[in-house]
């Protein structure tokens, strides 16, 4: 058990939780703008990708995540284009992002780098680990907070930001009031669908910074289907922490641990299949915990009675 359970485990925990958590935000974004967006696991995907593509061809590191926010961001657009304006079932829209993602990040594997499966190079460099000064140093907390990239940290002051707007501030009340009942938000002078785009934008931003955090600070490299279900992780903890930013961040912090026991089940000569299952198993099991049967009705409600 002291094999198992020790403070590198908690380390290994928040580095995988953070894709999850940045995702999970997203769509908590979304859903409280009354858009449940499915279209997560593809964001992601994208993200990936053009952080690995914008780091081979800008040769840096800044640059290759603007570059995966910009073209999440195009994507998220199209996305609320067809679901705000368009009118088209939002659902279905996600699934189709999810499939689009897929396949063009394949296509462009072939065709940008002529491999298949996977591209590394070992001229790129990925996100540096942040060593904090004096926190490394205090026991049991340092060993566990030091020595991440600054994704992981940028996400848990995102999620304090998002409590802090969503409930402290005017415009967050009527952000919430917007994806609540879109037709009173709207009888009362409140822009509603400038809310709804401003939600799937952000949602971008987020899903992008995850792709950058698995493929250049996890592994420094791409492989197709990298995201592996995080997206659809990231749903179901949305959905869990009821789209409230401490909700999905408790959420996303349960699978991240699983994810993280996981991966020391690896190193204990277990079958790779049965370790890789855990984090799905769970949130197989999460969801017989989830009350809220009307949740994705709800919020399809609620985007079509904003239009």
């Amino acid at each position: 058990m002291e094999q198992l359970f020790d403070l590198a485990l908690l380390n290994t925990t928040l580095r995988v939780l953070t894709p999850i958590l940045l995702a999970a935000l997203g769509g908590a974004l979304c859903s409280r703008a009354g858009l449940f967006n499915v279209g997560l696991e593809g964001f992601m995907l994208l993200g990936a990708f053009s952080a690995i593509a914008g780091n081979y061809y800008f040769h840096n590191i800044f640059l290759a995540i603007l570059f995966a926010i910009l073209v999440v961001s195009v994507f998220s657009l199209i996305f609320a284009y067809l679901s705000i304006n368009l009118r088209a079932n939002v659902i279905v829209v996600g699934i189709a992002m999810n499939a689009l993602a897929a396949g063009l990040t394949t296509f462009s594997l072939r065709t940008l780098f002529d491999v298949k499966g996977a591209f590394y190079d070992k001229e790129m460099v990925g996100l540096p680990k942040w060593n904090i000064p004096m926190v490394e140093d205090i026991p049991v907390l340092g060993p566990i907070i030091s020595g991440h990239t600054p994704i992981v940290y940028l996400a848990f002051v995102i999620a304090g930001a998002m409590w802090y707007y969503f409930y402290r501030t005017k415009n967050g009340f009527r952000f919430l009031a917007a994806g609540e009942n879109p037709l009173a938000a709207s009888s009362i002078g409140i822009r509603v669908r400038r809310y709804q785009y401003g939600a799937v934008l952000a949602n971008g931003v987020l899903c992008a910074l995850a792709g950058a955090q698995l493929s250049l600070g996890q592994l420094t490299m791409f492989t197709e289907g990298m995201t592996a279900g995080r997206g659809f992780i990231a749903l179901v903890a949305t959905m869990l922490g009821q789209s409230g930013p401490l909700g999905v961040t408790a959420s996303s912090l349960l699978f991240g641990f699983m994810e993280a026991v996981s991966i020391r089940f690896q190193g204990l000569a277990l079958p790779t299949h049965f370790t890789q299952m855990l984090p799905y198993v769970v949130t197989i099991a999460a969801m017989f915990f989830f009350k809220d049967k009307s949740f994705v009705k709800d919020a399809q409600k609620q985007s079509s009675s904003s239009r």
